[in-house]
């Protein structure tokens, strides 16, 4: 991941004003798989409707970003919001029960895709109960405002 950070840095310093943001499936992946680092999640086959994996008998969808959003296309019974930075840092943004991010999602669009804001997320896991969270077998750091590309 580092390696591919480092090529991205590389490619917008020899064409400025163009933006390398490494996104899609291979930001998806690198998320599926940081995720099942960090709290043990066993993960499905690529592509799998609604969740991406299992960890404790819950069925977790797991998002990552380098931007300021994510979208869901389906309430999760348990959601992973992961924040990658332009260092390849990785930070936690929501960690908790779907249906509280997906009944707060700011836009449902013509697909019923919901839309949610990281901020809004970092807010919502803030109330989140320490049962209700999928926890941690590998420390991650919470994700904080000021590391938007920063830390």
């Amino acid at each position: 991941i580092q390696e591919l950070i480092k090529i991205v840095s590389d490619l917008e310093t020899v064409f400025p004003g163009r933006h390398f943001t490494i996104d899609g499936h291979l930001v998806g992946s690198i998320g599926e798989v940081m995720a099942a680092y960090y709290y043990g999640i066993d993960l499905y086959d690529a592509s799998t409707e609604r969740h991406d994996g299992v960890v404790d008998g819950r069925q977790v969808q797991i998002k990552i970003t380098q931007r300021d959003n994510i979208m869901i296309s389906a309430e999760p019974d348990y959601l992973i919001v992961l924040y990658m930075n332009k260092n390849g840092n990785i930070y936690e943004v929501y960690n908790g029960p779907g249906n509280i991010a997906w009944e707060s999602a700011s836009i449902a669009d013509s697909h019923n895709n919901h839309h949610m804001r990281v901020n809004r997320l970092m807010k919502l896991d803030a109330d989140v109960c320490a049962e209700d969270r999928i926890i941690a077998i590998n420390p991650i750091e919470k994700m904080k405002a000021e590391y938007k590309n920063k830390k």
